[in-house]
């Protein structure tokens, strides 16, 4: 309670803010209302699903792929559920869900990188069976994704991949995650929608370009030509910019045979500049 005081003290509209939650609390409205304004858990979580799905129906796809990696209790994989099927009922698109994680908690920290000074092996244990049960559809891919990856397109054949939730924790295992993406295009939209949980943190954590998320975020974009990473500027330039906005980034797949497909609106000359 504390910490919700705290946030509507400093927000720039705190009225807002409680109707906003309010909303979120009762249920308010349609789904899609209530993702638009953001009074959904995990709003991150809607936001890129409902985008890459968007996308791929202006793209003329009937199903589309969105991944988890790091999946821990699986609060995540379960809101990612419902979110998919929402959203599934919205464009007519099936919506296939992967989870990746070792299943035992985070292994041990390779070097500075992995942040040892805020990561511990063992953090983060699955109850496997406990959430199986309480999964729907998603497929849990366990194991250490250095392994997994390699395997997992020849294995899973998925659906195009859209969207994709990052919380690894760790520099190394990202950089096996962010190498997936050298797969057959087959295997993606040409725009992809990322949600990278460890990028900002506290003055504990101190985040920055050369450890953990966002030093593999940089040496895949210095390593990769035709495929980049790239902030949501269009969130960032909001009126109210919130902590999640900064957590969002667009993989360009620049060499993608539907890279160039026209995906806007007809109507963008309808205006008198």
């Amino acid at each position: 309670m504390r910490k919700v005081f705290k946030e509507l003290f400093v927000h720039p509209f705190p009225l807002a803010a409680i109707v906003k939650k309010s909303i979120k609390k009762l249920h308010v409205g349609s789904y899609e209302f209530r993702l638009s304004i953001e009074a959904v858990e995990r709003p991150h979580y809607g936001y890129c699903v409902y985008n890459a799905a968007l996308l791929a129906k202006r793209l003329g796809y009937q199903r589309i792929s969105v991944l988890e990696f790091g999946v821990a209790g699986g609060r995540g994989l379960i809101n990612l559920e419902y979110h998919a099927s929402q959203i599934s009922k919205l464009f007519g698109i099936d919506i296939d869900i992967y989870g990746f994680d070792t299943g035992e908690g985070l292994p041990e920290p390779i070097d500075y990188r992995d942040l040892p000074y805020h990561w511990k092996k063992g953090f983060y244990k699955m109850d496997v069976s406990s959430l199986q049960a309480r999964l729907k559809k998603t497929k849990l891919i366990l194991g250490d994704i250095k392994d997994t990856s390699k395997d997992f397109f020849e294995k899973h054949n998925p659906a195009p991949i859209g969207a994709i939730a990052h919380d690894l924790d760790f520099y190394s295992s990202t950089v096996a995650a962010l190498n997936m993406m050298e797969a057959d295009e087959r295997f993606y939209l040409p725009r992809v929608f990322h949600y990278f949980d460890d990028i900002i943190g506290s003055e504990i954590e101190l985040y920055n370009d050369y450890t953990g998320e966002r030093l593999a975020i940089n040496e895949f974009n210095r390593l990769h030509n035709c495929i980049k990473f790239g902030p949501a500027y269009h969130l960032l330039a909001k009126r109210v910019v919130e902590r999640w906005y900064h957590k969002i980034w667009i993989s360009h797949f620049f060499k993608h045979s539907r890279y160039n497909d026209f995906v806007s609106t007809e109507n963008q000359q309808s205006y008198i500049r």
